[in-house]
């Protein structure tokens, strides 16, 4: 099957951090897809004339609105969707007063299918077109994320938990256990697909050194898997974890004695750190994941992007659902713009945009699929309407160049913002 999706496009090929050239963009864009891979980006125009448009192929034109590669989301909680905006705790209250009893709702019949499917549709309402994902302790979850996210040809990078203490015991498994349905979760799973798995001990405080030696067998076993998991959040987290971990030099080091440290690991808001665990992260190639809504709302703190990035470490942006408050990447990149801003450093609507799409593809070592709109890439593409909303198309009325658009759909953007959501080609939301 070949299409045309027409508008006007941008892409990335560099960060803007690193050079000038760091993308391309044309006023009448199309993009041809063929079987939901992306076979050319150009102008109109110039792809006509070189042939490469058929006579007679489906069109869909969304001229004036932006084409974007899809919205990569690189922390994300799939059991907290009904517990976003849950008033009043930090990080460990949070957890146990509204997290923890949420999750175990996961254990029921039919629970995990129903909230995978509201949960999808929450992703691509808000323009994003893949996600990497904690489930719930209980293998069904998993199963049921990935189910859903196969039927609609969606790249997900997901894990159920390991957790095997300091929890109750409705979402608590064994170290053993939680080995078992990981293996057996990545044999049915990764590689099915668009699926990939992340081997997901949740944090140091609920996982033994026993689980997290199981965690590092099976990240050996498995070294084309990802791995998530959280470091340095909050302050009482952080004194609670070397509590419970007296030999360990500092947080990090408690993964890194375990095997868990490299490329593929995402290490979820990486806010208090110490020189050694920079130096170590940047050495190990391992990931940062910056949550600017949940640090926010937890008060957890602020995250040192540029500090971070001079050491040489990649760093990822990601909504947290539910301790983040927003599905929206553009709702991500404002409070992440003004979380950069209290501490003298600034975030570019041209960086902001590259972080969302190819900047967190690189941080997966995804950006040969995803996150692009170059050729062999999926067709995983957000349509983007800067005059949404009255209060953006008369700001849009005084806007001269591109990175005025995407600043104000930065700032004041959201799901309205998202005309279009495209998944391996297929449109996602009615037409309008």
């Amino acid at each position: 099957m070949q299409q045309l999706i027409r508008g006007r496009v941008l892409d990335f090929h560099a960060d803007p951090h690193d050079t000038d050239d760091n993308h391309r963009s044309w006023e009448d864009g199309a993009i041809l897809v063929t079987d939901g891979v992306i076979t050319a980006t150009g102008d109109h125009a110039e792809l006509s004339r070189r042939g490469l448009i058929p006579a007679g192929i489906a069109q869909t034109d969304h001229r004036p609105h932006l084409i974007l590669a899809g919205f990569i989301d690189t922390h994300i909680h799939f059991p907290q969707v009904q517990v976003v905006a849950s008033w009043g705790a930090q990080l460990l209250d949070w957890l146990n007063d509204y997290t923890f009893p949420e999750e175990a709702r996961f254990a029921r019949q039919g629970h995990a299918p129903a909230m995978a499917g509201a949960f999808l549709d929450l992703l691509t309402a808000h323009g994003t077109t893949t996600a990497v994902a904690f489930c719930s302790v209980h293998r069904q979850s998993a199963e049921a994320l990935f189910a859903a996210a196969h039927a609609r040809d969606m790249a997900m990078v997901a894990g159920k938990v390991m957790m095997d203490r300091n929890a109750p015991p409705e979402v608590l498994d064994t170290p053993q256990q939680g080995y078992d349905d990981s293996r057996a979760l990545i044999e049915a799973w990764h590689g099915t697909g668009r699926q990939r798995y992340a081997i997901t001990p949740r944090f140091a405080i609920t996982s033994s050194p026993e689980q997290l030696d199981m965690a590092g067998q099976l990240a050996a076993e498995h070294p084309d898997c990802h791995i998530q998991t959280h470091l340095s959040e909050n302050r009482a987290e952080i004194d609670f974890t070397l509590s419970l971990y007296p030999k360990a030099r500092d947080y990090l080091d408690i993964y890194d004695s375990h095997g868990l440290l490299g490329p593929r690991t995402l290490l979820g808001h990486s806010i208090h750190l110490k020189p050694r665990e920079i130096a170590r992260m940047a050495e190990t190639g391992s990931r940062a994941v910056f949550c600017p809504t949940s640090n926010l709302f937890l008060g957890s703190g602020l995250f040192d992007a540029g500090g971070l990035r001079a050491a040489g470490v990649t760093s990822g942006i990601a909504t947290d659902i539910g301790g983040g408050t927003s599905y929206s990447m553009l709702a991500t990149l404002a409070e992440g713009y003004k979380i950069l801003q209290l501490q003298g450093q600034s975030l570019h609507p041209l960086a902001a945009f590259h972080w969302a799409t190819r900047g967190n593809a690189l941080a997966l070592g995804m950006e040969d699929r995803i996150g692009t709109l170059a050729p062999g890439s999926m067709a995983d593409l957000v349509v983007l309407d800067a005059r949404a909303t009255p209060a953006m198309a008369l700001r849009m009325e005084r806007a001269q160049t591109l990175a005025e658009e995407l600043f104000i759909l930065q700032i004041m953007g959201d799901d309205r913002a998202v005309a279009q959501t495209y998944v391996a080609g297929r449109a996602q939301k009615p037409a309008a």
